[in-house]
């Protein structure tokens, strides 16, 4: 256990309680949820941030960022429905594309690519964090935010079917690269490099 897991397991942490405080009616739970969420969207920062400086990279750290990104975002976007904020089918291909992406990458990994976030998955990040925060707020102040939220929503539902096809024709020119494999001969278990594609 380091500080970047630390945060990053914080991030896993908070989501409950970042639900919890939107589905209760309570005063002043717009400012309660955007402070929550605001807190660990900056620990997906600071935790990628720390990890390198102190170069405390770690396999568990690879393994939960994704899955503790996907958790905040997905809970937030489906707390949202519940609220009737977002419109079910548009959340629903938001979160759709982000496990579409995961098994994409992981697919990738398998077979020894390695599949980095692009400016299209940075962006959509970026708008996915802003949306959420205007539509937190539009539960208790409609008249002034609805309209900015569902126009943040609608952008962010664009940027991540780009995304999303950005990562798969990187998939596919990807599949299309030689890969080198190790493959044993005959009977003295010496070893040969083999280009397979």
């Amino acid at each position: 256990m380091n500080l970047p897991n630390a945060l990053t397991l914080s991030r896993i942490f908070l989501t409950p309680l970042l639900v919890v405080i939107l589905l209760t009616r309570i005063d002043g739970k717009e400012i309660y949820g955007d402070l929550i969420f605001v807190v660990a969207a900056l620990t997906d920062y600071f935790d990628g941030y720390f990890a390198r400086k102190r170069n405390q990279v770690t396999t568990l750290g690879k393994l939960l960022d994704p899955i503790a990104d996907k958790l905040l975002v997905c809970s937030a976007f489906i707390s949202l429905v519940e609220l009737k904020l977002a419109p079910a089918w548009m959340v629903v291909i938001i979160v759709g594309r982000e496990f579409a992406v995961s098994g994409i990458r992981s697919i990738a990994a398998s077979l020894g690519h390695v599949m980095p976030a692009n400016w299209f998955g940075k962006t959509k990040m970026v708008v996915q964090i802003f949306a959420i925060l205007v539509l937190i707020v539009a539960d208790t102040y409609k008249e002034h935010w609805l309209l900015f939220g569902r126009i943040l929503l609608w952008v962010t539902m664009a940027v991540s079917l780009m995304s999303a096809v950005s990562y798969l024709i990187t998939f596919m020119k990807l599949q299309r690269q030689p890969r080198i494999v190790w493959k044993e001969e005959n009977e003295q278990e010496t070893s040969q490099e083999k280009v397979v594609s």
